[in-house]
């Protein structure tokens, strides 16, 4: 009788689970102090400089900085070291095209299959979220708030792709929002617009779904590019 296959245990080491969740949680903290300007556009980063900050040896760094390269938050020159990426002018009107691709699609597609009616009523609460003027506090709330709408929304469709796509824009648009902090410039609350597209997609309409996310979407580009010139101005 042939002899039981006993399947071979990994090996632990450098390479299992350990370093693993190491890495992962530097790639977690640094995405977060650059989206939060912590580490603002431009800064050139010190591999040991960060894993002395983040509480980490350099290889979870390096992985980290792998990743976030890939997310567009850091650019990695060979024999230089790493540098939080700036945002352009072209990389913003990439975002926004991004941003009516994929969240139109997402709105129109919430509107036609959305069944998960906790979620609808969790986002619709989001919708009517507002933030106290000159409240760093309330601000930074509103921002979680505001991607927890955009994303779950794109829950609502039921469609994983879309759910990540909405994610990524998510992460350059929090850049913005953290970057207006620094010249006290909050901009407006789009309370409305909010509202109006979760009416749309508890009504079940996808067409006005798609254009009021449209519509949305365009607006806050338009502010986007006067806190632009205002960054300009004020020479960040």
């Amino acid at each position: 009788m042939a002899a039981d296959v006993i399947p071979k245990r990994p090996r632990s080491g450098l390479g299992g689970p350990s370093r693993d969740k190491l890495s992962e949680k530097v790639y977690k903290a640094l995405k977060r102090d650059i989206i939060r300007g912590i580490h603002p556009a431009g800064e050139p980063l010190n591999e040991k400089d960060l894993a002395r900050k983040y509480k980490s040896s350099r290889t979870p760094v390096r992985e980290a900085a792998l990743r976030l390269q890939q997310d567009r938050l850091l650019r990695i020159v060979p024999n230089r070291g790493y540098f939080v990426s700036d945002i352009t002018l072209q990389e913003l009107n990439d975002v926004y095209e991004y941003r009516t691709a994929v969240e139109c699609a997402a709105a129109e597609l919430a509107a036609r299959k959305t069944t998960d009616w906790e979620l609808l009523q969790k986002l619709t609460e989001l919708a009517e979220n507002t933030y106290l003027k000159d409240s760093l506090e309330s601000y930074i709330e509103f921002i979680e708030a505001d991607t927890l709408l955009h994303v779950g929304i794109a829950r609502l469709s039921r469609n994983g792709m879309l759910v990540r796509a909405v994610s990524e824009a998510r992460v350059q648009m929090e850049r913005i929002m953290y970057a207006a902090i620094d010249i006290h410039y909050y901009g407006e609350v789009p309370t409305r617009e909010h509202t109006n597209i979760m009416k749309a997609i508890r009504e079940h309409d996808p067409e006005t779904a798609r254009r009021l996310m449209y519509d949305h979407i365009i607006q806050s580009k338009g502010k986007v590019l006067r806190l632009t010139r205002d960054l300009a101005v004020h020479g960040t």
